[in-house]
């Protein structure tokens, strides 16, 4: 009886490889409804810089709580951090629920060679791209309202990149938990994201606030990257206190990163 040997026609994917496999199958989305998500990517907060900025700034004059700058160049790296805080909450929640539970393509993937940490890097690469990109835009835009003073700007894009992957990471655990159909993140969105955006510091100094409550505010991602990117672009922030707020979102990533990672193994690895 003669012997029928099989070769396997598979191939290992690299760790990097696997990851980059991933950004490129949204690449390919991309490219082509790239209009849809313009708004989001950057028109948002250039219209809310416009509304607070011009219309509100007008009645702001220069002081000490704006380091002798218009409100405008004031909130402007703010808002750059906010936006960067706020698409990073809606990538990570709805989007990477709908990978495992409703359009199930995670679980495609991971029937392939790349593994659910392969997965879970690609989402991480695509989302800096995307806060890169989104931050990019904005600040080219800003720069015609007359909102930066120097070229810390191009400094201000990397500290927004960092914020949002500080929120990525947080954000892509808890969606990789949830098993319902994703009821927690409309209430992480009205009570968690915009009293952050509201009470971090991107308006106004937090010293304004009553000091019962701003711990809260020291508490915030939002608030570190706020200081980060008004330190970058506007001075006014120690160099050491800049690093502070650097390690704080760093720490923030790499537990974030933990948790996610482990959750997204559990999920789909059965």
């Amino acid at each position: 009886m003669a012997t029928v040997s099989t070769v396997s026609t598979g191939r290992v994917v690299g760790k990097w490889q696997g990851a980059w496999l991933q950004v490129e199958g949204r690449w390919t989305w991309y490219r082509r409804h790239w209009v849809s998500t313009l708004y989001s990517t950057g028109l948002q907060p250039v219209l809310f810089l416009a509304a607070m900025g011009l219309g509100f700034g007008s009645q702001v004059r220069p002081g000490a709580v704006t380091g002798g700058l218009s409100y405008l160049q004031y909130i402007a790296p703010a808002l750059l951090a906010a936006g960067a805080a706020q698409q990073a909450v809606g990538e990570s929640s709805y989007p990477v629920l709908s990978g495992f539970k409703w359009q199930k393509d995670y679980l495609a993937v991971t029937a392939t060679p790349v593994s659910p940490g392969q997965v879970f890097g690609g989402h991480l690469i695509w989302s800096a791209l995307r806060l890169t990109l989104a931050g990019a835009i904005y600040a080219f835009v800003a720069l015609f309202f007359g909102a930066w003073t120097g070229p810390g700007v191009l400094l201000v894009v990397l500290a927004g990149t960092v914020t949002g992957l500080a929120c990525t990471t947080p954000m892509s655990a808890l969606a990789a938990r949830t098993f319902d159909e994703g009821q927690r993140f409309g209430l992480i969105f009205r009570f968690v994201v915009m009293p952050m955006t509201l009470f971090s510091g991107t308006f106004f100094p937090i010293s304004q606030l009553p000091a019962a409550i701003r711990w809260l505010a020291w508490l915030s991602p939002l608030w570190h990257g706020t200081q980060l990117a008004r330190g970058v672009s506007i001075g006014g922030v120690g160099g050491w206190t800049m690093l502070g707020h650097f390690a704080v979102l760093t720490a923030l990533f790499a537990a974030g990163w933990v948790l996610a990672h482990r959750a997204f193994y559990r999920r789909l690895v059965v």
